[in-house]
């Protein structure tokens, strides 16, 4: 009887093999074959699966996000049964310090596509760009809550708060990514950003 292959997973395997090669050589070098080699497939099974190597970075993204949301939500589970604003929103925000050979690459894949969608018409029309603003909105939704429970400081914005906070972790994370700043130190500014919303 053949063997039955499951297709989902092999995008999976292909799409993390795309990621492991884009964080060492830049996604903008990255080809259908380099990603092949790294998975340990024929480059006519990587085309088989994504055609073009347009399908194959917009599957690697839609891989790369759904790691993130993945590593969130175990953040989130670790925080309690019943975590608060704060413990919501710093789960959020350190999971994406690269702190971690995963949340290395996950910051640095992720920020290429950024860079890269600047020039790429297909890849800017996805819904990567969304994802950005859906974060925003659940950090101002977090805010917004703990300001009616009382837990805010007076003159918190939810929406330019969550704006504010969530830049200071991408430029945090892109200071630990170039050495400036230790994982340790990034957290820690960030607890301070914290510490001066929440009461």
């Amino acid at each position: 009887m053949p063997k039955r292959v499951d297709h989902d997973q092999r995008r999976a395997e292909i799409a993390e093999a795309l990621v492991r090669v884009a964080a060492r050589r830049g996604l903008h070098a990255v080809g259908m074959r380099d990603v092949a080699a790294e998975a340990g497939v024929s480059l006519r099974l990587v085309q088989y699966y994504f055609e073009t190597k347009e399908k194959l970075l917009l599957h690697g993204l839609r891989h790369l996000t759904g790691g993130f949301t993945e590593r969130v939500a175990a953040r989130v589970r670790a925080a309690g049964d019943d975590p608060g604003p704060r413990a919501l929103i710093e789960a959020l925000l350190t999971v994406s310090l690269p702190t971690d050979e995963e949340s290395r690459r996950f910051h640095l894949v992720h920020t290429s596509y950024a860079v890269l969608a600047m020039t790429d018409g297909q890849l800017a029309a996805q819904p990567f760009l969304d994802d950005p603003d859906a974060a925003e909105d659940t950090v101002a939704r977090l805010l917004r809550e703990a300001g009616e429970a009382g837990l805010t400081a007076p003159g918190v914005d939810a929406r330019a708060d969550a704006i504010g906070l969530l830049a200071m972790a991408a430029g945090l994370g892109t200071a630990v990514l170039a050495g400036q700043r230790s994982p340790e130190s990034a957290a820690a500014a960030l607890g301070h950003q914290l510490d001066r919303l929440f009461l």
